[in-house]
């Protein structure tokens, strides 16, 4: 699994976990409970991972999505 953005977002990481289901990219969002284990306090961020294979295809719809500056270098 190859991480492709983390961050404390909620709604960006629903958006692009939407965005690539709907491709029919596999996607994994780590760390979603965390944040009720750290008191709600932003210090963990979630996770989006992508199978390796279909990382540079997920790369390539959220950065057409204008996301790209949430990408994780590579």
């Amino acid at each position: 699994m190859i991480e492709l953005v983390r961050t404390n977002d909620i709604v960006l990481i629903g958006f692009l976990e939407g965005l690539l289901e709907q491709e029919g990219v596999p996607v994994l969002v780590a760390d979603t409970h965390m944040s009720a284990l750290e008191g709600s306090i932003g210090m963990f961020g979630r996770r989006l991972l992508v199978p390796s294979d279909w990382a540079p295809r997920a790369r390539r719809l959220i950065a057409e999505a204008g996301l790209s500056a949430e990408l994780r270098d590579a």
